[in-house]
């Protein structure tokens, strides 16, 4: 311990005491009966044994190594900066030089331009930012310019009629679900019945039961609008499935307060068989007219593989009434499956309920699947058909001019 304090006495007066002498400054500037203390280990271990040395050697090594990594670091950093002020500096060259290069450009922007491995590439990055930032402006323009036209507007309109047009829109819209509401509850206790079969989660994926469940929300909402809504049903709906976790997705807290009923049981076991008809696409049995007393039922399922006979097995295997939409019977219809959605389904039968016309209730049928309405009945507009077909096949077409006149002279006469 000693051995250790005299000899980095000696250091000190060879190296730092010429410093003041120099100087002229005396020598008790730094007076020698200071002990230096080596570390709080020393000064609290007076157990130590005289033959531990201070190891100078190591000391300098990691003053070295440590001076060394400072060194580097400050070194790369003025790299990195040197970098990229040279690559700012390109960049304005390149837009000085009237290429496609963008106003603001930011460090990142810069370290990805400097990545890039060539020229080109370089080229197109920057005018890619350009279309960028132009895009941007142009947002912004326009953004600018509606606030500064809806700002005019304002300031033009005078503020009373302003005032008075939203307040009666308020009141209008509050009352106009007052009298929804007032008839959806009349319709629970004196309407017709309208179930949705909600037993078809397994025959579909998660993404059709999603659909599903929008269109019948949409229905529901074509429902509370009309002049004599259904008391819809939404039977076998369990909880914790996927149509009442989605129905929980869409209403929300309203679910609770919708005036329907729902229930987990099946139809047969609340309602009377003999009263239940299945209306499915794939029924033998053609609608004819809409009845009152019958208690329709509509299966709740979107099929984009289209299987068929999923529903009508379903009303087979319960022992139920079904029936199918007069489609051909009104519509040239196109080739293609005859299924609708349920939001068309809904504001066909509520048509029918109101006015029993069946050409009023089929124009919501989209138009993309039929030609149009039947003017004639259908075994003469079958006859004409297969006479055209025949004729740009090329088929018996010898055949097809005798009929033809036979039908062109039997007109003369009848005139």
């Amino acid at each position: 311990m000693q051995s250790a304090n005299t000899l980095l006495r000696k250091i000190l007066r060879s190296s730092i005491l010429p410093f003041p002498a120099w100087h002229g400054m005396k020598k008790n500037f730094f007076p020698l009966s200071r002990t230096l203390s080596l570390s709080l280990c020393l000064k609290q271990d007076n157990s130590c044994s005289l033959s531990e040395k201070l190891d100078l050697d190591e000391w300098k090594k990691v003053m070295k190594s440590g001076l060394q990594e400072t060194v580097s670091e400050t070194v790369s950093e003025h790299q990195e900066l040197s970098t990229l002020a040279g690559a700012r500096e390109l960049v304005e060259m390149w837009r000085l030089a009237g290429r496609l290069v963008p106003e603001n450009i930011s460090e990142e922007q810069l370290k990805a331009f400097m990545d890039c491995p060539s020229k080109t590439a370089k080229k197109k990055y920057l005018k890619f930012l350009h279309l960028k930032e132009l895009h941007k402006k142009n947002d912004k323009r326009k953004m600018d310019e509606k606030r500064e036209r809806r700002l005019e507007a304002q300031e033009q309109a005078p503020e009373t009629d302003e005032t008075k047009r939203n307040s009666f829109m308020c009141l209008f819209s509050n009352c106009m679900d007052r009298a929804y509401n007032w008839r959806v509850a009349q319709s629970m206790i004196f309407g017709q019945p309208l179930i949705f079969d909600m037993s078809y989660e397994k025959d579909m994926s998660v993404r059709e039961v999603a659909n599903a469940v929008k269109q019948i929300v949409l229905s529901e909402g074509f429902n509370r609008r009309s002049a004599d809504p259904f008391h819809i049903h939404f039977c076998n709906l369990k909880d914790g499935s996927l149509y009442h976790k989605e129905f929980l997705k869409h209403y929300k807290e309203a679910w609770g307060k919708l005036l329907i009923t729902v229930t987990d049981q099946c139809y047969t076991e609340v309602f009377p068989k003999d009263k239940l008809i299945y209306l499915t696409a794939d029924s033998p049995k053609v609608m004819k007219t809409f009845d009152h007393n019958k208690i329709y039922i509509v299966g709740s399922m979107v099929d984009k593989s289209i299987k068929r006979g999923v529903s009508l097995a379903q009303a087979k295997r319960l022992g139920l009434e079904t029936a199918a939409l007069p489609l051909e019977k009104y519509l040239l219809w196109n080739a293609g499956a005859k299924n609708l959605t349920l939001d068309q389904m809904m504001q066909i039968l509520l048509t029918l309920k109101d006015t029993e016309d069946w050409k009023k209730a089929l124009e919501f049928v989209p138009k993309r699947k039929y030609c149009g309405f039947v003017s004639k009945p259908v075994h003469e507009l079958k006859k004409n058909l297969d006479l055209l077909s025949s004729l740009k096949l090329g088929k018996r077409q010898e055949e097809v001019r005798k009929q033809f006149a036979k039908n062109y002279s039997k007109k003369l006469t009848q005139k």
